[in-house]
């Protein structure tokens, strides 16, 4: 894989660390800008939302631009965003960066969803998004424990001085390393954005772009809901939590990483192994919680067949929004993005249930489940070897 994919996965993760370090340092936060906890929990909301809106609208204005200067504009401005957010003692303009930063960070993923796709052969896409992605799953390995262990010791502006420091060399390695004549060809040659967004009403994409919000959301339906069954459930101590997470993000890379290499070739086999055994193994993880031995395994396990699959479905929509090439990436962040957010919302409405904790675990395994039902009498579509098309 060439170096700039590399450069662009150093960027992921700096902003996957932001987004998802932000909940273990809430508790901080709060009481230093004189907020609630629940108060301050509108941070990661802001967050989520401006993800969701920023993907298609940044990419929209960013279309004309060489990629390599949207990509090194959008890493400056998330930055930014967080050099801002670590001085101020103001919480409406904290949250105002975070909303900064989730529109950077949508735009860039837009574009660089795009852009590593242009850096490898058309039959390579799966491979380059595996790399690229990499770098949001190793911030769940590395970046938010590190930075809750910052937090923990210097206080929650110094992981947000942590994220803007990882930043700069990313700016500098995509200023330096993409090739610009890919963006100023794209600029030049591309369809009209009127042919683009017609074809994003296209069945097939809709359909690959729903799937991957629906596994997207079981995985972090189950994900956001972890701590409370590592400390309660399972009966281990705080210090368990970063391990618990950091071996879902260490499973997770494993799984994104091996499926990179099926999921141009043979992605319906991916889905039909994948699927099903991630559908049971929701349910297993809510049943034996209570073991830690077992917690610990499936947690990783999970982790590796929730990024195989979506990372799957997700290099579909790359696939089927072939003929839009400067919105593909945004359907592709759309799509995430949209489970994302979604998928907490519905793990959360079980937690006031019988099942307590453990809820979000159902909740997951009933999401896959509906991702399976609505997958099945379209198999054909997934399993289409849309690279083959590509090089015809």
């Amino acid at each position: 894989m060439p170096l700039p994919l590399y450069l662009l996965a150093l960027a992921a993760f700096a902003m996957g660390t932001s987004e998802f370090m932000l909940a273990g340092l809430l508790p901080d936060i709060a009481p230093d800008l004189d907020v609630t906890v629940g108060t301050a929990g509108a941070l990661t909301s802001a967050f989520a939302v401006g993800m969701v809106v920023g993907a298609p609208l940044v990419a929209v204005l960013a279309r004309h631009r060489p990629g390599r200067s949207a990509l090194t504009g959008f890493v400056l401005v998330f930055m930014a965003a967080h050099v801002v957010g670590a001085a101020t003692s103001s919480f409406p303009l904290l949250v105002a960066t975070r909303v900064a930063a989730a529109l950077a960070y949508a735009g860039f993923l837009a574009v660089a969803l795009t852009t590593a796709t242009t850096l490898v052969p058309p039959d390579r896409k799966g491979r380059a998004l595996a790399v690229l992605l990499s770098g949001t799953t190793v911030a769940t390995v590395a970046g938010v424990p590190g930075g809750a262990v910052l937090g923990t010791l210097f206080g929650w502006r110094a992981a947000f001085w942590a994220v803007a420091a990882v930043c700069l060399p990313a700016a500098v390695g995509i200023a330096t390393g993409i090739p610009a004549r890919r963006g100023r060809k794209a600029a030049a040659d591309g369809p009209a954005l009127r042919s683009e967004l017609a074809q994003l009403k296209r069945p097939r994409l809709l359909l690959v772009m729903l799937l991957g919000a629906v596994v997207n959301a079981a995985t972090f339906a189950g994900f956001t809901f972890l701590a409370p069954v590592v400390t309660g459930t399972a009966g281990l101590g705080e210090l368990w939590i970063p391990v618990v997470l950091a071996l879902f993000g260490a499973g997770s890379f494993a799984g994104v990483t091996v499926a990179g290499r099926w999921s141009d070739r043979r992605p319906g086999p991916v889905v039909a192994v994948v699927g099903p055994l991630l559908l049971v193994g929701w349910p297993a993880l809510a049943v034996l919680a209570d073991r830690p031995a077992a917690l610990l395994a499936l947690v990783f396990v999970q982790g590796a067949l929730s990024f195989a699959l979506g990372g799957t479905l997700i290099t579909r929509v790359l696939y089927e929004a072939t003929a839009a090439p400067t919105l593909a990436g945004s359907c592709a962040t759309a799509a995430l993005n949209t489970g994302a957010v979604v998928g907490p919302l519905v793990a959360a409405t079980t937690l006031g249930t019988a099942a307590g904790d453990l809820g979000p675990f159902w909740a997951s395994g009933l999401l896959v489940l509906v991702a399976l039902l609505v997958a099945f009498p379209q198999r054909a579509v997934i399993a289409t070897d849309r690279s083959s098309e590509v090089l015809r």
